[in-house]
């Protein structure tokens, strides 16, 4: 198992126990990338190094950044956790299904704040939404066992011989920065032409079109040939005017 290839993401945490305990859950299971979106507390400080415990290191590697899309720049397939379904064009994917993920692929598992989870705005970046089984009149967990609990999940079957996963030597998957990049570029292009003409509808409507692009599971290739389509039809309408 490449454990270099799976990153926790811990979106605006609010305490410090709570990060430290991330860091140490997921070490406890041999993983090493640990991301922070915009904490609120100071980063790093005693209390989180003191929670730790035997993972300071894990907190001396992590990152920290300013907003989410930016995080995201070396994942390929992102997986959001959410307490309760979404009415959300985002496929849904169980504990059990993520087997069938190719985790030779960067992987990001996205959690939300202890107050208010993840927003529809940040599932819109996903591709799959995860929701852990629990008791269904108190599906409330604290930010890091969830971590803890996923952690666990997927180390027990990415050392277990029995899964085998299928590669196509043709067709190479977009990485999240790559459709991030083709979806700027839409969205640069239609506001030069004022496509968001009520601006109270920007918001939704972009979380909208972050769906259908990640919904459709592009390749590298695709990718790049939307991309061209959406410079082509700019500079088009720039000589049109």
């Amino acid at each position: 198992m490449n454990s270099n290839k799976v990153t926790f993401i811990l979106h605006k945490p609010q305490l410090s126990e709570n990060i430290g305990a991330c860091a140490r859950a997921i070490k406890n299971f041999n993983f090493q990338k640990l991301y922070l979106v915009e904490p609120k507390p100071i980063f790093p400080n005693d209390k989180i190094l003191a929670t730790s415990v035997g993972a300071k290191d894990i907190i001396k590697k992590s990152k920290v950044f300013n907003n989410l899309e930016s995080s995201l720049g070396d994942i390929d397939i992102l997986i959001a956790t959410s307490a309760r379904f979404r009415n959300k064009n985002v496929k849904h994917i169980s504990l059990e299904n993520l087997k069938k993920i190719d985790f030779r692929k960067k992987i990001g598992f996205l959690f939300g704040s202890e107050a208010s989870g993840l927003s529809n705005k940040e599932i819109s970046y996903a591709n799959y939404t995860l929701q852990i089984p629990t008791n269904i009149n108190f599906k409330s967990l604290n930010l890091s066992h969830s971590v803890i609990i996923i952690a666990q999940f997927i180390s027990s079957f990415l050392n277990s011989k029995s899964n085998n996963f299928k590669k196509s030597k043709k067709v190479k998957k977009a990485s999240k920065k790559e459709i991030q990049s083709m979806i700027n570029l839409c969205i640069s292009n239609l506001n030069e032409i004022n496509f968001f003409k009520h601006q109270e509808k920007k918001p939704i409507m972009l979380e909208n079109l972050r769906n259908i692009f990640y919904r459709m599971e592009l390749s590298d290739k695709e990718t790049r040939i939307l991309s061209s389509v959406f410079a082509s039809l700019a500079k088009k309408g720039r000589l049109t005017k």
